[in-house]
């Protein structure tokens, strides 16, 4: 563990968390530990940099082949405009092909290419080889803990990930969701 997280942590009594403050030391937790990853991540790249909403809209593409620009824009929390600038740089630099729908000649069908598909192969590999690296340098009561904790996060990020009630509700640019991270 990082020496300064440590003493963090000891500060606060070895995870004894007020029950008011837990709420933003677990998000400040987490966005602390992707931010550690995407810019361990970075280093080596050889290929130019994506941005967090490039690599989500990539993601999801590879989730959901033929995916609509719209319904794309619905499952990021983006503006509609805001995915089509997205599509248009990634299908500019190779890693998005934009498909006409067969049932509708005025939509378009989202498809990755075969560089996205590599790329993002390289990043999951890397990823797993980083944290996997980083987790088993732990003690095996923080491993326990943190394979404990997955079920609850898992549920935790699928509860955010609802569709807000609003329709309107947290529709941000690519800028200001690569901010929020």
């Amino acid at each position: 563990m990082d020496d300064s997280l440590e003493a963090e942590d000891q500060e606060k009594g070895g995870g004894g968390t007020e029950p008011d403050a837990f709420p933003e030391e677990l998000a400040d937790t987490l966005v602390r530990v992707q931010r550690l990853i995407r810019r361990r991540l970075r280093g080596g790249l050889t290929a130019p940099r994506l941005r967090g909403a490039e690599v989500e809209l990539l993601r999801l593409v590879e989730e959901r082949p033929g995916l609509g620009v719209s319904d794309a824009a619905r499952a990021l929390h983006l503006a509609g405009n805001s995915v089509s600038t997205l599509v248009n740089r990634l299908v500019g630099d190779g890693y998005l092909l934009r498909e006409t729908d067969p049932a509708d000649r005025r939509a378009a069908r989202l498809r990755l290419t075969p560089a996205a598909s590599e790329r993002l192969g390289q990043w999951r590999r890397r990823r797993s080889e980083l944290v996997g690296r980083e987790v088993a340098g732990l003690g095996a009561a923080d491993r326990a803990a943190l394979r404990a904790a997955l079920p609850a996060l898992r549920r935790l990020a699928t509860a955010l990930h609802e569709e807000p009630e609003d329709p309107g509700t947290d529709r941000r640019t690519p800028r200001e969701a690569e901010k929020s991270w």
